[in-house]
């Protein structure tokens, strides 16, 4: 029998609480644009770490694609993080084909990141709208296991 999704991701939120410092990267997107992570600052933020090669990630990209547009225009959005060596227009293809409208960024094959380790992909980081790393899961995600999670952990007061 397999653990709820939705239990992994708040359990895994103990074992990343500690992290309380804003966090930031910079990646190229499919079009050579450098993004910041920071640029997304007041929403939260989906890091999501996949490759076009790997079959669970590929089966949580529609998900990811109907959260980021529900939630785009108010509270989170989605990045995904493309972590292979892929050509870009074979990458932009992809995407077109995926019918994805999120921020795609790329990065070359890595075990750490900026928002820590990536064991496995899929691997997804939940950043808060203060940057603040609040849960890593490692596997599939989907919408209602996120949008549960951001309920339970309201914005700070500025």
């Amino acid at each position: 029998m397999q653990p709820k999704p939705l239990a992994l991701l708040s359990g895994l939120l103990l074992s990343l609480g500690a992290m309380a410092e804003p966090v930031d990267f910079t990646l190229p997107d499919l079009d050579g644009k450098q993004r910041h992570l920071s640029e997304f600052r007041g929403k939260w933020v989906l890091v999501n770490y996949w490759a076009t090669w790997c079959p669970p990630c590929l089966e949580e990209l529609p998900e990811l694609e109907v959260f980021h547009d529900n939630h785009k225009e108010k509270d989170a959005v989605v990045v995904g993080v493309n972590m292979e060596q892929i050509e870009p227009e074979k990458l932009r293809a992809f995407v077109e084909e995926q019918f994805l409208s999120y921020p795609i960024l790329r990065s070359g094959p890595a075990r750490k990141t900026q928002l820590g380790a990536v064991p496995a992909l899929p691997t997804s980081y939940l950043v808060s709208p203060e940057g603040e790393v609040m849960a890593r899961q490692v596997g599939p995600v989907n919408g209602s296991m996120i949008e549960t999670f951001i309920a339970k952990h309201p914005k700070k007061d500025r």
